[in-house]
């Protein structure tokens, strides 16, 4: 059982760190470096984590556990307008980065107003690609209950709707989170992250329930084994400006590079028992840019599991 866990320190001799987690059998992520200071988004076995902890104080930096690493999670609000943007939508999607998800906000073109709220088909792909939707809802409790969940009743993902007003569920969503609403300042009060710590709980409930149903129909390959290989076998990933090229997901991940130009390699990365990766992924353009999506097969479709 891996935990994902967040490295805060120097930037001096934390290689050192990644050479551990590795020799550990666990996964780098993600690395941030901001000047002097380096974030590692790292996977551990449970059973080494206290080794870690104990390079970690060597090297004077921090470990924290973030629930919510190595998923992809859509912050949606109505609109891109002011009263939407940036409060609460920006603070929400950094508190979840904070607690490790790769969060991408997404304004959408017609969701203001009762009556021409709805999605366009290249919002619905989007926000269908990632692990789960929070929906960043105003103050009108009939137009949250009675109007607004045609924006995402026919979604495949996970659903977790914020509003204003207190409300024990609202239709077609795993949970509903009162108290947020419009606001015209930032999160700075206890009570106000208390809000926040709720958030980031209920998306981990819900994340932790898709991995309990991948559970029962095993993925015919981990993902960070296939993140893996695709990063040995295509060295450009590692060449992408992106600070995350490869995006992790639940059963799959986000590859930033060219569906045109890559895609046939992608799909003969291979693996040393045998198969190539389009014996164990779906690979398909993605709906952000010319970026490839990877939807790793369940053992039961692939007909096998390395």
């Amino acid at each position: 059982m891996l935990e994902p866990l967040m490295y805060t320190g120097g930037v001096y001799r934390h290689d050192e760190l990644m050479e551990l987690v590795e020799d550990l059998g666990g996964h780098l992520l993600q690395k941030n470096v901001m000047q002097l200071e380096v974030v590692l988004l790292i996977l551990v076995p449970a059973d080494d984590i206290s080794e870690v902890e104990q390079k970690a104080a060597e090297l004077l930096g921090t470990i924290t556990r973030a629930p919510l690493i190595g998923t992809e999670i859509a912050v949606v609000a109505p609109s891109l307008a002011y009263h939407h943007m940036p409060h609460p939508t920006c603070d929400i999607a950094e508190y979840l980065r904070r607690n490790g998800a790769k969060t991408n906000i997404i304004g959408l073109a017609r969701g203001v107003g009762r009556r021409a709220a709805q999605l366009t088909k290249s919002e619905r792909g989007l926000i269908n690609e990632h692990d789960l939707a929070l929906f960043i809802l105003g103050d009108f409790l009939s137009c949250i209950t009675d109007v607004k969940y045609q924006l995402y009743e026919d979604l495949d993902v996970p659903i977790i709707v914020t509003g204003g007003p207190e409300c024990d569920a609202v239709p077609y969503a795993y949970a509903y989170i009162g108290g947020i609403g419009r606001r015209a300042k930032g999160f700075h009060r206890e009570s106000e992250f208390a809000i926040l710590d709720s958030i980031v709980g209920m998306i981990s409930k819900a994340l932790d329930e898709r991995r309990e149903e991948l559970e029962k129909d095993p993925l015919s390959v981990s993902p960070f084994r296939l993140m893996d290989e695709i990063t040995q076998q295509i060295p450009q990933v590692g060449e992408s400006l992106s600070p995350t090229p490869i995006t992790m997901h639940l059963d799959g991940m986000r590859i930033k590079l060219p569906y045109d130009e890559y895609y046939e390699r992608i799909r003969n990365v291979k693996f040393i028992e045998g198969p190539t990766l389009s014996d164990v992924a779906e690979v398909r353009p993605s709906f952000m840019r010319e970026y490839l999506i990877l939807k790793i097969k369940t053992k039961s479709v692939a007909g096998f599991a390395l």
